[in-house]
């Protein structure tokens, strides 16, 4: 086995209070690739910049195979004086690397390198310090979240070129798509500590479920010896004196193990205030167009969007997202056309930027708007305290400055005002950024028992598949096009990927003749939302029903009910009946439902 490029072994790291880091291990081979996970505030960014060599431990070791070349992707790169992209990438590269890298890199990510780094949006500012840490091909890339602010075309150009690199990669991400593509190993950092396997991050979360739930019998092991322990001191037969003292001693050592355990944070709650059902028809969209000068970003655009949907919008940064989204809410006029919203509309939004957030404000007063301590939450008053640790904020958080909080805290504090406000429609503006993966999970949870409507914009694939019913991709020149099912769905629908800049895409007419030449693919098919739904909730319905009805039943078997109450007995045999029939419309429905689930994992 090749010795490791980098070592760290038994760091220690502690910012008052509990300890960070505890004798965390981790080693990295050439050509290896990590994906490194953990819970927001799990320590992972600050253990990358250890293994970069810029933060020193309070103990432990660092060892970097010599001449190994170590370059590191931080989630806000810092550009220095440098007065153009070019130069900054330029910046990184030694003598002996090639020099021609820097402008190839620049433009594979669309940058011309005259671009001044201190006026780049967050999208251009990543492009350029992924450029910077691939010029010089080093041995050990430590990325991250390299995908966070890039568009979908350009995280899958990123996977590729990452993906033939001979590189050691450590990768901290969010995109499960990007890590199962591209890892080969897993060290999940829990507690202060990681566990490590030589699995991708595909296998990642069964593995995960099994140690948490060897870890719960082992607790429940040590507890009941805890208990066994105490009955014999208290009532066991006297022995020896030593004997005695030294079980006293085990005991207290057993207790010690009890107090000291670390248990797993609990999961964000994440519920949404709704408020009252919307319409059946909640936007109509036709004939819309929208341009900024010469620039088509609209053009002819319809769609009907109804109670219920999840719909996803996607396309290259500057494609125009965020301004669809605006004409279909109504925050923006079209050119032509027309938009129509529908009745008793509530929309609640969510800042892509987090623009609306004070630095300088405290988290508590981010969420009551400075106003005491209470939060409406769906109309209701909630002590913010109480709400902060629904998600994942401890109460010592209560006065920590905005500017302060990492990019995943922001991220939750964000969800937490917008999911207060009582809402039919949620918009939100990439919501997955810095979010950890189980916080990810709890969010996809609550969209899935949303019962509004929601228009998400993202470039995380697998989100989109697990969220989204229909999706919404550009085609170029102000063209939208909308395709049912996720983003794969959409892939196999299209037959292509998105193009990296839509200004550069073919014309609709080699477009549709590209197309036609072609076998055509029949559009995957998927349960929609409503169907998951019924699957899921028809079970516990016929269990329901099947109890009202042995209920009734049970009153029917009196046999001197009909001449006792016979109001009673009509009433009882007429809801038995019409229980009857509801039970009998759910099995129909759900065995209906079943057989298509059954259809579409065999296809």
């Amino acid at each position: 086995m090749a010795p490791p490029l980098i070592q760290l072994k038994d760091i220690r790291l502690t910012f008052g209070g509990t300890p960070l880091l505890s004798g965390v291990e981790l080693n990295v081979a050439p050509s290896e690739r990590v994906c490194l996970i953990g819970r927001n505030g799990s320590g992972k960014s600050t253990l990358l910049k250890i293994a970069a060599g810029l933060v020193e431990p309070d103990g432990g070791t660092r060892f970097v195979q010599p001449g190994a070349t170590v370059r590191y992707l931080p989630q806000e790169p810092d550009f220095g004086e440098h007065k153009t992209t070019l130069a900054y990438v330029e910046s990184g590269l030694a003598p002996g690397d090639d020099q021609h890298q820097a402008r190839y890199l620049l433009e594979q990510l669309g940058l011309t390198g005259e671009e001044n780094p201190h006026n780049l949006s967050g999208g251009e500012a990543r492009r350029a310090a992924l450029a910077f840490v691939l010029a010089p091909s080093p041995d050990i890339l430590l990325l991250d979240e390299p995908t966070n602010h890039l568009d979908l075309a350009t995280i899958e150009w990123l996977e590729q070129e990452l993906d033939s690199r001979r590189s050691a990669l450590v990768i901290i991400s969010h995109d499960r798509r990007f890590l199962t593509n591209l890892s080969r190993s897993t060290a999940w950092l829990d507690r202060g500590k990681i566990k490590q396997i030589d699995r991708g991050f595909a296998s990642f979360e069964s593995w995960r479920d099994e140690v948490l739930a060897e870890e719960e019998r082992d607790q429940h092991k040590l507890d009941r010896k805890i208990v066994d322990e105490e009955h014999w001191l208290r009532h066991g037969v006297s022995g020896r004196r030593k004997r005695n003292v030294k079980r006293l001693g085990n005991l207290h050592a057993l207790r010690d193990q009890r107090r000291n355990y670390r248990g797993t944070t609990g999961s964000a709650s994440l519920a949404a205030s709704e408020a009252e059902q919307s319409g059946k028809l909640v936007i109509e969209a036709k004939g819309v167009t929208k341009a900024y000068g010469d620039r088509m970003i609209v053009d002819n655009f319809s769609t009907r969007i109804q109670r219920g949907d999840r719909l996803g919008i996607i396309g290259p940064n500057g494609a125009g997202k965020t301004t669809l989204v605006n004409l279909l809410t109504g925050g923006m006029q079209p050119d032509s056309g027309t938009i129509r919203l529908g009745a008793n509309l509530e929309v609640a939004t969510l800042d892509q930027h987090r623009e609306s957030l004070d630095p300088k404000s405290t988290l508590a007063e981010a969420l009551t708007g400075g106003r005491g301590d209470q939060i409406m939450v769906g109309g209701k008053p909630k002590h913010v305290v109480g709400y902060m640790k629904d998600f994942l904020f401890a109460q010592e958080q209560r006065g920590t400055p905005v500017e302060v909080l990492s990019g995943g805290e922001r991220g939750r504090l964000m969800l937490a005002r917008a999911l207060a406000k009582p809402s039919n429609l949620l918009v939100l503006d990439e919501p997955t950024n810095d979010l950890d993966l189980e916080t990810l999970d709890v969010l996809e949870d609550m969209l899935g028992d949303y019962e509004g409507t929601v228009i998400l914009i993202s470039h995380d694939r697998d989100f989109l598949d697990r969220v989204v019913t229909s999706v919404i991709a550009p085609e170029g020149n102000g063209k939208w096009t909308e395709y049912a099912g996720g983003y794969s769905d959409m892939l196999t629908q299209r037959g292509a990927d998105l193009k990296r800049e839509t200004a550069k895409a073919a014309p609709a007419a080699e477009k549709k003749e590209g197309r036609s030449a072609a076998p055509a693919s029949a559009p995957k098919r998927k349960l929609s939302f409503n169907d998951k739904h019924a699957l899921e909730t028809l079970p516990k319905k016929m269990e329901a029903l099947q109890a009202d009805i042995a209920k009734l039943q049970r009153v029917l078997d009196d046999p001197n009910l009909y001449t006792k109450d016979r109001k009673k007995f009509d009433d009882t045999s007429a809801a038995i009946a019409k229980a009857h029939d509801e039970l009998s419309a759910a099995e129909e429905r759900w065995l209906e439902l079943e057989m298509l689930r059954e259809e579409i994992e065999q296809a």
